[in-house]
């Protein structure tokens, strides 16, 4: 695996991890105060990640020798794991899950404190970087991410225009109008699911805020019925039934392969997928690898617009995190801090910086041309969203509900879109009034 959203959360492994027990830190409150002597900074701290192929091809190296410019007397080891959430959630029953961790989605935002060391106030870290609420407990914040991240469909430019499609779709008929002339005058998948490595599929929840262009959209979630008419996951559901029921997916979903995927949108073998800004750079670089032109691979919004415009949301990709545990805390916060700030992560991943006077990347300058308005997710509700979504077993960050969602549209399950949007919405606001009161 080379990269997951937060949203990613892997099904399987039972839950073994305690809601309010366990190994969480009985030092709650814990601080990893930022350095202020790098000189004096010391420990080998390890540091835990999804990005396999950049621990794998020695780029990860790299970077700690550039840290070690910086702090000499820290060493850093990597460790990078395939299936992140299954197998940190097993991790977390002990106090080894690393120095500095990615913030899996099994924990509640209110345990926040009990296994990780707070990086400061909101009021502080707020005038600096984006996205702060979202690990924010009690005015403090636990998680740092090094790059934000944007929903949207990596798309292989030159088979559209073969198709005969050079604008951007504005709503969901005009998309799936498109996909049938790319099936109709190419020989290209119109849309890839990726249904058989599943996180790809959990993608689908970003579209929440896109459609609307509102700010409030996870509010509204933890208030109402998140598939009523109308509403941004009905649309984006609707969408990805649509695609697969009217034969514009590959033949057979269970087959699909996530890394293979790759070199084949950047040739032209595949022409859409809905993932985020994250994936670009990887697309690239798999065009490259193949000998074809990488400045085919594009990035589109969601077809729909608020008064003309597109929308976007923009959120923090996985936030870094101090184990509570670490016995270099210290020498654990300089890291995340260095890596936020000065690595270039976010640069060489064509990404969005976490950094809020830093310039928008390149690869976005079309949306920039379009006018596309990008909006920040009030994550207020978000801990009461994510006790919802367990509670009640819906998973709308998790992958089976699409996976059952694909299978209606080709006819594996039986029933309709309407019935199946129903049951889910019937669970969610059942679970809502008990956990709201």
């Amino acid at each position: 695996m080379n990269r997951r959203t937060v949203l990613a959360v892997v099904a399987g492994a039972a839950l073994l991890l305690p809601g309010c027990t366990g190994t969480a830190g009985t030092s709650q409150g814990a601080e990893a105060a930022a350095p202020t002597d790098p000189a004096k900074v010391s420990g080998t701290i390890t540091v835990l990640t999804v990005r396999t192929d950049l621990v794998q091809d020695g780029t990860m190296k790299k970077y700690a020798a550039e840290f070690n410019k910086t702090y000499p007397k820290v060493k850093v080891e990597f460790q990078a794991l395939t299936n992140y959430e299954a197998e940190i959630k097993i991790r977390m029953n002990t106090e080894d899950y690393g120095d500095v961790l990615l913030i899996p989605g099994v924990i509640k935002k209110d345990d926040y404190p009990k296994y990780f060391a707070s990086l400061g106030t909101v009021a502080e870290r707020s005038k600096k970087y984006r996205f702060t609420d979202f690990t924010a407990v009690d005015g403090k914040v636990y998680g740092q991410t090094p790059v934000g991240v944007m929903p949207g469909f990596v798309y292989n430019k030159r088979v559209w225009r073969e198709a005969g499609v050079t604008a951007w779709p504005t709503t969901s008929a005009e998309f799936l109008a498109a996909l049938k002339a790319i099936k109709t005058k190419t020989d290209a998948i119109p849309y890839y699911t990726n249904f058989a490595a599943q996180w790809p599929l959990t993608s689908w929840t970003s579209v929440n805020g896109s459609v609307s262009c509102d700010p409030q959209a996870t509010t509204k979630l933890a208030e109402g019925d998140p598939w009523a008419a109308g509403s941004d996951l009905r649309t984006g559901d609707r969408l990805l039934y649509d695609i697969v029921r009217q034969g514009l997916a590959e033949k057979d979903p269970t087959t699909t392969n996530w890394e293979l995927s790759k070199p084949q949108l950047a040739k032209g073998e595949i022409a859409t997928q809905w993932l985020g800004t994250w994936a670009i750079v990887q697309f690239q670089d798999a065009a490259k690898k193949a000998g074809v032109n990488p400045d085919d691979i594009g990035f589109m919004p969601f077809p729909a617009q608020v008064d003309g415009t597109f929308c976007a949301t923009v959120g923090p990709d996985y936030n870094q995190a101090v184990n509570i545990h670490s016995k270099h805390k210290e020498a654990a916060r300089a890291w995340i801090d260095w890596f936020t700030d000065k690595s270039g992560y976010d640069r060489d991943n064509l990404a969005i910086s976490p950094l809020k006077d830093a310039p928008m990347p390149e690869v976005l300058t079309p949306y920039e041309d379009a006018g596309v308005k990008l909006i920040e997710l009030d994550d207020s509700a978000g801990a009461k969203v994510k006790l919802i979504d367990d509670e009640s077993e819906v998973g709308i960050n998790k992958p089976e509900y699409r996976q059952d969602l694909v299978d209606l549209a080709r006819g594996a399950k039986k029933g309709s879109l309407d019935d199946f949007l129903a049951g889910l919405g019937e669970k969610w606001t059942a679970t809502q009034k008990n956990v709201t009161g």
